[in-house]
C-alpha cells in the first residue's frame, strides 16, 4: 500500500472538543468510554471491552509479522471526596499526580453515587483576601487546605449528605476547552484526550479511504493510565511492539514544542526501545513531518504499564506537544496533524 496520510483536520478538533467535555477522572470513566465505543461503531468498527474496562479494537493486517498495538488513555487527573466538613465544605483526596495550586479557583462537579450532580468550585480554605489578608497567599495548597465551595444552600455536613454526597464521590475539573483562530487549542485533560483523537482520527482515515495495516493492530483505549497500570493488560500473546500516544511535555529544558509530534526516548523508568524510536524517526524523516525528540524526567506511560506487566514487546512513546501538562494545557492543530501523520505512516511502513 502506498504511503498516504491524508486525514480529516476537522473531524480532529471536532472529536477532541467532545472528549475533553466529558468528565472522566480515573476510575470514574464509563461515559467518556461509551463516546469512544459509539465513535468506533459509527466508523464501521467493533470494539470490545476488557473486564478493567478497557476499549479494545482489533484489526487484521495484510502482512504476517508479529502484531503491533496502539494505546492511548481516557481517563484524566480529578478528584475523591475525602471528607465532608462542619462547614459544608468538602476536603478532597487526588487522583493522579498534580499540584492543587494547578486548579485552584476551577469549576467542578461532583458526581453521587445516585447518579446526581453538583457544581461547585476548588478553593484555598481561606480565600477572601478582605477577610484573611496575608493568609490567603500564606495558605499552603494542599490536601488541608483545599476545599469545594458546592453551588447549594449548605452551611452543615449534614445539609450535605440530604443531597447525596458522601465520602468517596468523585469530581471533576471543568476543562474550559477552545479552539482558535489561530489553530490552538487550550483546555485542561488534553493529557490523554488529544490522543485519543489521534488514534479515532487515524481510525476514520483507515475507514475512509478502506486502508488495511500492513500488520495486524490492536488500538487499545486504556482507563487507569494517570495511577500507573493503563494498559498493564489487554494485549494478545503474539504482541512483538507498543507504541503509546500520549501527551509530549514542553518547557524549559524541553526540544518539544506545541507545533511538532514528539518521540519520547527516556522518562522517568529510562529508555524506550532505541530499535522501534529509530524506526519511527526515519519514518518522519522520510516523509517529512515535523517531529521532536526529547526526554522527559517526570514521566511515564502506558508502555511502560505493559513493560512492568512482563509485556515482552518493543515499546515507544509518541504524542503532540502540550504546553502546561497537569495543569491548564494548551497544544496546537499542528502538532496534532504530525502526530496523525507519524501514526499513519508507521501503520502503513
Amino acid at each position: 500500500m502506498a504511503q498516504d496520510m491524508r486525514f480529516d483536520r476537522d473531524y480532529l478538533i471536532r472529536i477532541l472538543m467532545e472528549l475533553v467535555t466529558i468528565p472522566s477522572p480515573t476510575g470514574f470513566t464509563e461515559a467518556v468510554m461509551e463516546r469512544v465505543d459509539a465513535e468506533l461503531r459509527s466508523l464501521g468498527y467493533s470494539p470490545r471491552r476488557t473486564r478493567k474496562g478497557a476499549s479494545i479494537l482489533e484489526l487484521a493486517g495484510t502482512g504476517d509479522a508479529p502484531g503491533r498495538g496502539l494505546t492511548a488513555h481516557v481517563d484524566t487527573l480529578g478528584a475523591m471526596v475525602k471528607e465532608i466538613k462542619s462547614s459544608g465544605r468538602l476536603r478532597l483526596t487526588k487522583i493522579g499526580g498534580f499540584a492543587w495550586n494547578t486548579v485552584e479557583g476551577e469549576g467542578c462537579q461532583v458526581f453521587t453515587s445516585e447518579g446526581r450532580s453538583y457544581r461547585g468550585s476548588l478553593l484555598i480554605a481561606k480565600a477572601s483576601g478582605h477577610v484573611h489578608g496575608q493568609a490567603v497567599s500564606e495558605s499552603a495548597r494542599d490536601d488541608a487546605g483545599m476545599e469545594v465551595r458546592l453551588d447549594e444552600r449548605v452551611s452543615t455536613a449534614e445539609e450535605v449528605r440530604e443531597r447525596g454526597i458522601a465520602v468517596g464521590d468523585f469530581v471533576a475539573f471543568d476543562p474550559r476547552a477552545e479552539y482558535g483562530e489561530a489553530g490552538f487549542f487550550r483546555s485542561r485533560h488534553l493529557d490523554d484526550k488529544a490522543g485519543v483523537a489521534c488514534l479515532l482520527t487515524v481510525l476514520q482515515a483507515l475507514k475512509k479511504r478502506d486502508w488495511t495495516p500492513h500488520v495486524d493492530t490492536v488500538f487499545h483505549f486504556s482507563n487507569y493510565e494517570e495511577v500507573g497500570h493503563g494498559a498493564a493488560s489487554g494485549f494478545p500473546p503474539d504482541l512483538g511492539e507498543l507504541v503509546a500516544v500520549d501527551m509530549a511535555a514542553v518547557g524549559e529544558g524541553q526540544t518539544s514544542d506545541e507545533f511538532h509530534a514528539t518521540i519520547c526516548v527516556k522518562d522517568s523508568m529510562g529508555p524506550y526501545s532505541h530499535a522501534l524510536s529509530q524506526r519511527l524517526r526515519a519514518l518522519a524523516e522520510k516523509f517529512s513531518i515535523p517531529v521532536k525528540v526529547d526526554i522527559y524526567p517526570y514521566y511515564g506511560s502506558d508502555a511502560e504499564a505493559y513493560w512492568r506487566a512482563g509485556g515482552d514487546v518493543e515499546t515507544a512513546l509518541i504524542g503532540p506537544g502540550i504546553d502546561a501538562s497537569h495543569n491548564y494545557e494548551r497544544t496546537h492543530q499542528d502538532a496534532l496533524n504530525a502526530t496523525v501523520e507519524l501514526l499513519l505512516a508507521y501503520l502503513q511502513s
